[in-house]
């Protein structure tokens, strides 16, 4: 029998690269996503497979769609729905999650989807007999450790920088917990940009958003932001902070690789670069493409005396990523080394960050999938 993995978070950036390079792989794949204010589960499914067609030129075998919810017991499914899953599952893929960072409810995100969603995730498996579960996680969850982080290590008495970290450790205990697992495989990426080759992206967190930000000033304020060399835009870290960036398509690859690889299951991965990018870096990238010139470092953590209208409204709305530019400990990567030696990470340097930077403005820092010209059926295979 041809069993499909079940893939959550399929419509997410990572999720709809691991979609359509499972399938390139004739992997028979089943997706769990929730209907949409307009469109049902299968109308925002195909949605996705024609952009991917469209942008591959190229038709794609369809997976099987089912519409759910990761925050409801039994994830949203009915008992015909679970029978399904019963006879043609044999895996999940858990890819699907929150990046809420600061939580304001301890029952809202990133708790709801990153934790009680795990758990719902686990509860279905356990109902239907799947015990092949492959988890994709962050490499943050190492928390504000510095110095050399392994793969083999989880819960160090580390500090966390936000809630999203800790829901991310919460979520592995979980999947480390559950005993009628075979033993589970884990995927740590870090912090996940466009595609290497094109750039193209659909989610604008992180770097986006300090790009987005950026951007919107300099546009809706019609100023030449730091130009005046007596009062330049004062930056909050050193300029020496390293952040370890991945390409989503790279991020894919690997994972399709180790997922269609049984002999690599029950592992722990780290997809993290072999070199890191520096804010001096990203600073540069922002001088270029967006003309923030004139800007100086003004060290980590020191508070900015007499802020300028800029830097107000700079500070108030990035606040929510105070603990994203903090600096990166080094992640060893020797089981994903190991494990895809023909996959090596692409090297994010200026030009490559330059290039996504460019993309994300011209996209105007959105994506929206066409409506599909005709409607779909509730359910595809």
């Amino acid at each position: 029998m041809n069993y499909h993995i079940l893939l959550t978070g399929a419509t997410g950036l990572l999720g709809r690269y691991l979609l359509r390079d499972l399938l390139l792989a004739d992997t028979s794949v089943a997706v769990l996503v929730r209907r949409g204010r307009r469109q049902n589960a299968a109308e925002r499914v195909e949605a996705m497979m024609l952009s991917w067609e469209s942008m591959l030129d190229r038709e794609l075998p369809r997976p099987h769609v089912l519409e759910g919810d990761l925050t409801k017991p039994n994830l949203g499914l009915d008992e015909d729905e679970l029978a399904w899953v019963e006879q043609n599952c044999d895996s999940v893929l858990h890819n699907a999650a929150s990046l809420t960072f600061i939580s304001s409810d301890p029952d809202g995100e990133p708790w709801i989807s990153n934790v009680t969603g795990t758990q719902n995730v686990l509860d279905v498996c356990e109902k239907t007999g799947i015990k092949d579960f492959h988890h994709v996680s962050t490499s943050y969850v190492c928390g504000l450790r510095d110095g050399d982080v392994f793969e083999n290590e989880l819960d160090e008495g580390q500090e966390w920088g936000n809630d999203y970290e800790r829901s991310k450790v919460q979520a592995e205990t979980l999947v480390r917990n559950a005993t009628f697992l075979s033993p589970p495989t884990f995927y740590r990426p870090a912090i996940i940009v466009g595609d290497s080759q094109t750039g193209f992206t659909t989610s604008f967190h992180g770097f986006y958003a300090t790009l987005h930000l950026t951007y919107t000033l300099k546009k809706s304020m019609n100023a030449e932001m730091g130009h005046d060399p007596s009062k330049p835009t004062r930056i909050t870290l050193d300029g020496n902070e390293c952040k370890n960036f991945v390409p989503v398509d790279w991020v894919s690859a690997v994972t399709t690789h180790v997922v269609t690889n049984r002999e690599l299951h029950g592992q722990t991965y780290h997809l993290t670069p072999e070199s890191s990018v520096s804010a001096t870096e990203v600073k540069q990238v922002l001088d270029l493409a967006i003309g923030f010139e004139g800007s100086v470092f003004h060290g980590a953590g020191k508070p900015v005396d007499d802020p300028s209208e800029i830097e107000q409204l700079f500070y108030e709305h990035i606040r929510v990523y105070d603990s994203y530019w903090r600096d990166d400990p080094k992640f060893d990567g020797t089981n994903t080394r190991n494990a895809a030696p023909h996959l090596p990470c692409p090297t994010i340097d200026f030009d490559m960050l330059l290039m996504m930077a460019n993309k994300a403005i011209e996209m105007d820092f959105r994506w929206k999938e066409k409506v599909p010209a005709a409607n779909v059926g509730a359910t595809s295979s």
